[in-house]
Formats: structure tokens, C-alpha cells, sequence
């Protein structure tokens, strides 16, 4: 299993990762808004059809490791940007999507969770990236933030989110061309 993400098609991109598990932790790492703060972004998920997502994110928070700036292409986004979704598909503990809200429109997230002895199969889809730089900025950040997961359920102490971030988006970069 790779830990880069497979390209499907000009505005989806998907990943495959093999959490410890059980099931009940990863899931609260995805639904609950404090768990999800140490790897991704924080913010309530009503976990319902319909119901709201918040995903306020503080990368600079995510380790104690020193960090980098933010490469010039992210340093107009504020320190803490939040986005907005609603729920489209809630099966308790093996799948969530919803969507995530922008000012011109919106993209979808789904998250599938399988249990693989006392691992969790992850797949992690996002649909309807609006264009190729948005599709690589979304791959470069998810496999991030994934790492981080995998980190923080494995207790090892993540990298600094710029400093990981930036190699790996221009390799997403590289391969996507």
C-alpha cells in the first residue's frame, strides 16, 4: 500500500492507509473535533445526514517540532482558516463523507474505515477539486495530514506541518504532471 495518493481523474484524488487500530479510536479521530484538531482540523461534525461540519485548522499546532513558513503560494491564507461542510453520508464507525465549502463552490470528502486485524484500513476520497492546482494542493495536504494521523495513533511525535508539507506537495507535483 502506497502513501501517496492515486490520482483517479482530473478532480479526484484518493488514499489508502493502514491505521493501528481499533475501529472505535480511528473513528473518533475523524468525528470528534478535539481528536481531529491533533491531525487535521478541529471543529463540531454532527454526525447526520444534513448535519454540519466545521474544520478550523492550526497547522502550527499539530507538533512541537520547528517549523518553516508557509510556502508563498498559502501565505495570503490566514493562520487558523476555517471552512464549512454538510454531511451527505454517516454510517457510524465505517463511513463518513461530506462536503467541503468554499466561496466559488464546494468539494466532497469520504472517509471508509475497514477493520484489518488490529489495524484499520483508511481510504480517504476527495471528489470535485475544482481545478489541477487545487488537486495538488489538496494531495500535498491530505498525505500530510494523514502522516500526522499516523503518527499521533502510533504515539510518535509528528513533523512540523510546513516542513513536511512542502517536499511532498512538489513530488504530487512531479508525479500528477
Amino acid at each position: 500500500m502506497s502513501h501517496y495518493g492515486e490520482h483517479i481523474d482530473e478532480s479526484t484524488v484518493r488514499f489508502e492507509r493502514l491505521l493501528p487500530g481499533p475501529i472505535d479510536r480511528v473513528w473518533e479521530y475523524l468525528t470528534d473535533g478535539v481528536k481531529r484538531a491533533t491531525w487535521l482540523a478541529g471543529g463540531e461534525t454532527e454526525l447526520r445526514v444534513g448535519g454540519k461540519v466545521e474544520l478550523n485548522f492550526h497547522n502550527a499546532s499539530l507538533s512541537t517540532q520547528p517549523d518553516i513558513d508557509p510556502p508563498e503560494k498559502y501565505k495570503d491564507l490566514p493562520e487558523t482558516p476555517s471552512y464549512s461542510g454538510t454531511v451527505t453520508r454517516c454510517e457510524p464507525k465505517t463511513l463518513l463523507a461530506h462536503t467541503w465549502d468554499f466561496d466559488d463552490g464546494h468539494s466532497e470528502v469520504c472517509y471508509e474505515l475497514e477493520e484489518m486485524g488490529d489495524n484499520v484500513r483508511l481510504v480517504l476520497t476527495h471528489r470535485k477539486l475544482s481545478s489541477y492546482d487545487e488537486l495538488i494542493s489538496a494531495s500535498g495536504g491530505w498525505h500530510t495530514h494523514l502522516d500526522i494521523l499516523e503518527d499521533v495513533l502510533s504515539g510518535r511525535e509528528p513533523k512540523a506541518f510546513w516542513k513536511a508539507h512542502t517536499p511532498i506537495e512538489a513530488e504530487y507535483e512531479r508525479r500528477f504532471r
